[in-house]
């Protein structure tokens, strides 16, 4: 497992949200991370609790709670930055991610 102390950023703002639903899963506080082809634009972010973070993954931490990405999925949002927003259209996990050339609106999907 590699570090992602510069590759990936996960906010104190994410770390808490993921710390609230794993604690309501009885699952471990690790996020994984990963970049699928589809979404209105090319590529799109999946997210979901983990287990454990796998051999080749990438790992962050914040506050405790971990952020794993694949190595293929890490090759496309090396420098982002995972945080959690809640606004009147609903909360949500959004990724700023400056390797992506544009996104949508949905802001769940990007190219390169």
């Amino acid at each position: 497992m590699a570090t992602l102390s510069t590759a990936i950023d996960l906010t104190p703002s994410a770390a808490a949200r993921v710390a609230a639903i794993a604690a309501r899963q009885n699952k471990p506080a690790i996020l994984r991370l990963s970049v699928e082809g589809g979404g209105c634009s090319g590529f799109q972010y999946q997210f979901g609790l983990a287990e454990s973070p796998e051999q080749d993954d990438a790992v962050a931490e914040t506050d405790g709670v971990r952020l794993v990405v694949d190595p293929v999925s890490l090759d496309l949002v090396q420098g982002a930055s995972v945080d959690f927003v809640e606004s009147l259209g609903g909360a949500a996990f959004r990724v700023t991610n400056p390797n992506a050339a544009s996104g949508c609106g949905c802001g769940s999907s990007f190219s390169v």
